[in-house]
């Protein structure tokens, strides 16, 4: 996706119009219309102020994904006691069906085993809570998960 084009999704994601940024930023609808049709580019500068205007660091802009944007939005505003409620397994297997048939055919007590051990081990060394121990061990599959896909 090109800046201008980010440019354009992030102002309408914000709900502003080209009036409304060129008059914080002191420039005029021209200038903003410019630089989303590419005809010319913001200054590092005006390019750091229109992040903060739309609440993204400069390199969101830059590589602006409006699907991912929205999606990591929701997480943030998703409470606990929400997320608590959905069947994460129901949901995820209706795009990964692995997850709703596995269950039937793997013995999972030598996982579960080997992954307490792990997650004890993270525990213990780092001083993890069981909350901050599970995450980190998701996190580290994965990195594995995405080295084995580039590796493929």
């Amino acid at each position: 996706m090109s800046l201008g084009n980010n440019l354009f999704k992030a102002r309408r994601k914000k709900g502003l119009s080209q009036e409304d940024v060129a008059d914080q930023l002191g420039v005029s609808r021209q200038t903003i219309s410019k630089w989303e049709t590419e005809e010319t580019l913001p200054d590092i500068r005006q390019a750091k102020r229109l992040a903060v205007l739309y609440g993204l660091s400069l390199d969101e802009l830059i590589d602006l994904d409006p699907d991912v944007q929205e999606i990591q939005t929701m997480i943030e505003k998703t409470s606990d006691e929400v997320t608590d409620k959905v069947d994460w397994t129901k949901a995820w297997s209706k795009k990964y069906p692995i997850l709703a048939a596995y269950q039937n055919e793997v013995d999972i007590q030598p996982y579960v085993h080997g992954l307490t051990v792990l997650l004890e081990r993270l525990q213990k060394e780092y001083e993890y809570n069981d909350l901050d121990a599970f995450l980190v061990l998701k996190d580290i599959l994965a990195k594995v998960w995405k080295a084995r896909k580039s590796a493929s």
